[in-house]
C-alpha cells in the first residue's frame, strides 16, 4: 500500500504558489538532502495538469549530470489527475482523469512505497479534505505573501504531528506532520 508524500515550498501565511519568491533566501545544502531523503523513499509521483505542464519540460531534458533528482522525475511512474488534460506525452506517464477519491485510492493500493506530489495545490487540497495524504512535507520560509493558493484555505481544523523538523541556516524550516487519527 502506498503512502501519499506532499513537498510543499510555503510561506508563513500558508501561500503555496509557484516559489519565485524562494530565491530570496538560497537553497540551503541540507534542504538538497532532505529532499533527496524524501524522493529516494518514493516510487511514483503524482501531479495535477499545471504541474505536470510545469515539470514535463523543466525535467524531461535533464540528466543526472543537471541535477541528482532528474532519474527520479524522468523514471518514475507518473500519475497526472485532470479533467482537461487529454495526453501526457513525458515518459512512464499515465493519465488517471478527473480527481475522485477513489482513482487515488486505488493508485495507493498500486503503489508499494511512497507516492510524491509537488505543487498540484488543487490536488493536495482536495487530497487533504479526503483524508488521503499521509505525509506533509513543508519548507516553511519567514516570509508573508500576503495573496495567492494557500495549503488550507477553508478546509475543515484538522491536527497534524509533527515527526520530524530542522531549521535551516537560511532562515527556512523543514517540518515533516502526518495527520493524527481523530
Amino acid at each position: 500500500m502506498g503512502t501519499i508524500r506532499v513537498h510543499e515550498f510555503i510561506s508563513l501565511d500558508g501561500v503555496i504558489d509557484a516559489p519565485t519568491w524562494t530565491a530570496d533566501f538560497g537553497f540551503h545544502p541540507a534542504m538538497g538532502h532532505d529532499i533527496g531523503n524524501l524522493i529516494s523513499s518514493c516510487r511514483a509521483i503524482m501531479l495535477g495538469r499545471t504541474t505536470y505542464e510545469e515539470f514535463q519540460p523543466a525535467w524531461s531534458s535533464r540528466t543526472a549530470d543537471d541535477d541528482f533528482g532528474a532519474p527520479f522525475f524522468n523514471e518514475s511512474t507518473k500519475y497526472v489527475v485532470s479533467s482537461t488534460l487529454r495526453d501526457a506525452t513525458w515518459q512512464n506517464s499515465t493519465l488517471i482523469g478527473p480527481y475522485t477519491a477513489d482513482a487515488i485510492r486505488q493508485v495507493k493500493a498500486d503503489v508499494d512505497g511512497g507516492v510524491y506530489i509537488s505543487g498540484s495545490a488543487t490536488l493536495v487540497r482536495a487530497l487533504i479534505d479526503d483524508g488521503l495524504v499521509d505525509e506533509l512535507h513543508l519548507f516553511v520560509y519567514p516570509v508573508s505573501r500576503g495573496t495567492g493558493p494557500r495549503l488550507f484555505p477553508d478546509t475543515p481544523p484538522t491536527t497534524w504531528s509533527v515527526t520530524h523538523n530542522a531549521a535551516y541556516d537560511n532562515g527556512v524550516h523543514y517540518l515533516v506532520c502526518q495527520p493524527t487519527a481523530a
